[in-house]
């Protein structure tokens, strides 16, 4: 077993154990139950921090703003194509290329959410042509990193643009695949995006994990 992959399971582990105490810490009600749990997270995020770049303190904050049953948060994407180059933008946080998108806010709904996120992003308004893929985060060649998630992926077309750089996005730019930029793998990697695009170009049904 190679070292990333190796990661990738204790990761997979690691997550599980997190969801297991956030469900013991919302529904136990005896107090030394409790003491265990948030030891046994305060563990967790420790083995989790070994195992990515995020540092103790980062991920043990992930997991006190949790609350409720665990389940896995929700990021979108959108894939836009101009002679047969892909839109990437380049992330202030890292200064590294992502497709656009992210969180989904409470009270939208995913086709929104992607609308919203390109507009910030990109500055351009757009029109949903195709879910192209849902993928579990945890499945995929993605650096570990907090939180779990799953991934929808949207295929969209530009009504109008009006690109100016902001407060999450240096710039942006079309790339043919054989000449990506450096890309931000835990947003994406060059083995997703080649198949959302042969997705966009061989149209099949929305690929899953």
């Amino acid at each position: 077993m190679n070292v990333i992959m190796d990661k990738q399971c204790w990761f997979k582990w690691i997550t599980e154990l997190q969801g297991l105490c956030q469900a013991g810490l919302t529904y136990s009600k005896n107090s030394y139950d409790i003491e265990r749990f948030q030891r046994i997270e305060q563990i967790v995020a420790q083995m989790a921090a070994y195992c990515s770049s995020q540092s103790v303190e980062v991920i043990h904050g992930h997991f006190q703003v949790e609350k409720g049953y665990p389940t896995p948060k929700i990021d979108v994407r959108a894939v836009i194509l101009q002679n047969e180059k892909i839109l990437l933008v380049k992330e202030r946080s890292d200064g590294l290329w992502s497709l656009p998108g992210g969180w989904i806010d409470v009270s939208e709904s995913p086709s929104e959410a992607i609308i919203r996120e390109v507009r910030e992003e990109a500055g351009y308004d757009v029109k949903i042509i195709k879910l192209l893929a849902v993928w579990d985060k945890l499945k995929h060649d993605h650096p570990p990193q907090w939180p779990h998630s799953y991934k929808l992926i949207f295929y969209a077309q530009i009504l109008s643009e009006n690109f100016e750089p902001n407060i999450e996005i240096l710039d942006l730019d079309y790339f043919p695949l054989h000449q990506l930029p450096e890309l931000s793998t835990h947003r994406v990697t060059q083995k997703q995006l080649e198949r959302l695009y042969q997705l966009i170009i061989n149209p099949t049904d929305t690929q899953y994990d």
